[in-house]
């Protein structure tokens, strides 16, 4: 994998035809240049379709044909999800795809012309520019095991945005009509509360059914690990209940709704739950993961997920760039300012891997002696945020090693990263 951009530069030469391709949800547009910026052909505007996709594939061939070309460089920005399917289909056809970056086109369109519009016309030859001078990247696009995994990822990432979403408006509503519920229930997710929320959720039904009833729900589905003494809270709080008296009917119903909803939701959840781990347990040196105490199936599985194939990598410092954990400095003269993570690169593995450290400094013994040492050291102590993302950095090199080389984790290492203190000799 190249990375600077002297090496990314290199890669073009008077050889290589490069496309820039203004990515759209039905047409995209595209216009071709060589290493220097000299365009060939004229704009191209194709469907969204295979036939557009073909029309691409002919229109390239004949610009290599003519002008003498042997490699092609297609480059596009990363618009939504449009680009996956041009992308993979360009691959096919032997093509390398290339990536820029938003930001960096609508800062560099306005150096031809200074002129700040964006037209369908001006952005393939500003992409295709960025190209030229190296400033791009070059996707992963994973396949295999490694496409499903990350699919399933995917699923689970956005059912848990469903649920999360679902609870919210479930609390709203607990908090509307019945608040008192919850100092009776601190969570209302479990398996006694669920039945009270499904048979009788306001104040006035919770005093109809009385302490007898409450208590014949629970026996009538099995359940056993509340009596006598919650179903007499929930009684009691019923009658001093503050919440709202009005629309009852329609406020039961639309509990009703989200219930469903929920539960329809927990049950698709543990359905990808189990395909993530039947998928991951099949990516080799996945087990190892999961001997670190405090590493879960979520960590792990969302870690190879977002990373993919260890093997492009020839480095664990690649990984932490690419979770944007990678420091940067604002500094200028002088002034020296203070030191940062990036934030650059893809969020969710960011997210699995500061996710998965809180569990590590709970229940694995060397990570949080090796977080105390980073917080107390007498030289250079780090703060607490800091020394998560240390720890962060260090998770990445572990599951580097373990997934590259197929070894056991061994906790002593760890605990080699501790400097004790030694003392000084007199003079």
């Amino acid at each position: 994998m190249k990375y600077t951009q002297n090496e990314k530069i290199l890669q073009i030469t008077e050889k290589t035809l490069i496309v820039g391709i203004d990515v759209g949800s039905e047409k995209h547009y595209a216009r071709a240049f060589n290493f220097r910026g000299v365009e060939y052909g004229k704009l191209l505007i194709f469907d969204n379709s295979a036939e557009g996709f073909t029309k691409l594939v002919g229109w390239v061939q004949k610009l290599t044909n003519e002008n003498g070309f042997s490699d092609v460089m297609l480059g596009m920005e990363p618009t939504g999800h449009y680009w996956f399917n041009l992308a993979e289909n360009m691959k096919r056809h032997g093509m390398r795809v290339v990536l820029v970056n938003p930001h960096h086109v609508k800062k560099s369109k306005e150096l031809d012309d200074n002129n700040p519009s964006k037209t369908d016309r001006k952005d393939p030859k500003t992409i295709a520019m960025l190209v030229k001078d190296g400033r791009y990247i070059e996707p992963y696009i994973p396949e295999g095991i490694y496409k499903e995994l990350r699919t399933a990822m995917d699923i689970r990432w956005r059912l848990m945005e469903d649920l999360t979403a679902i609870r919210n408006r479930i609390n709203r509503w607990i908090n509307i009509y019945f608040p008192e519920y919850k100092e009776v229930f601190v969570d209302w997710e479990g398996k006694a509360s669920l039945q009270i929320l499904h048979e009788c959720p306001t104040p006035v039904k919770v005093m109809e059914k009385g302490i007898d009833g409450i208590i014949a729900i629970w026996k009538g589905k099995g359940i056993r690990t509340v009596g006598k003494k919650r179903a007499i809270r929930l009684v009691e709080a019923a009658k001093v209940s503050i919440g709202s008296k009005e629309g009852l009917v329609a406020a039961e119903s639309e509990l009703k709704i989200l219930l469903e909803d929920y539960e329809r939701k927990r049950e698709q959840y543990e359905r990808v739950m189990m395909l993530i781990e039947e998928l991951a347990r099949q990516i080799p040196g996945f087990d190892r993961l999961l001997e670190i105490k405090g590493i879960g199936i979520v960590t792990a599985a969302g870690f190879v997920a977002e990373v993919g194939d260890i093997s492009r990598f020839a480095h664990p410092k690649q990984i932490q760039k690419l979770a944007g954990l990678s420091l940067k400095e604002n500094s200028s003269g002088k002034h020296k300012g203070k030191t940062t993570i990036s934030k650059r690169g893809r969020k969710r593995l960011r997210y699995y891997l500061t996710f998965g450290i809180m569990p590590l400094l709970s229940k694995n013994e060397e990570f949080r002696l090796l977080h105390e040492y980073y917080t107390t050291r007498a030289e250079r102590p780090l703060k607490k945020m800091q020394s998560l993302v240390a720890l962060s950095n260090k998770l990445i090199r572990i599951f580097y090693v373990l997934l590259k080389k197929d070894v056991a984790y061994d906790p002593q290492k760890m605990l080699g990263d501790i400097k004790r203190p030694v003392e000084k000799m007199a003079a």
